[in-house]
């Protein structure tokens, strides 16, 4: 009788620690979870400010080219007199 409460008692306290291990397990992923959670707005909010500035950017490119040297304005006209006739042509071999 004895070793069998030697052994209720081993299987009693075996029980205590792995309860203890599992409250403490989650424990430790509810604070992963919340970390989780809280990464993912912060890369959410990162991935705004990165679109927004891509967006910014593309429009400073454009304003820059519009703005541009005399030199540049020069060859735009250039190209867009050259795609001026080029379509002309294209309108004329369609008429025919």
């Amino acid at each position: 009788m004895n070793v069998i409460l030697k052994e209720a008692d081993l299987l009693e306290h075996k029980l205590k620690i792995l309860l203890e291990k599992y409250e403490f397990l989650l424990e430790e992923n509810e604070l992963l979870n919340q970390t989780v959670a809280k990464l993912q707005t912060e890369l959410k909010s990162k991935n705004q400010i990165t679109e927004q500035m891509n967006k910014e950017m593309s429009y400073l490119k454009i304003a820059r080219t519009m703005e541009g040297s005399n030199e540049d304005t020069r060859g735009m006209k250039l190209k867009i007199n050259t795609l001026i006739r080029e379509i002309d042509q294209c309108i004329v071999q369609l008429s025919e």
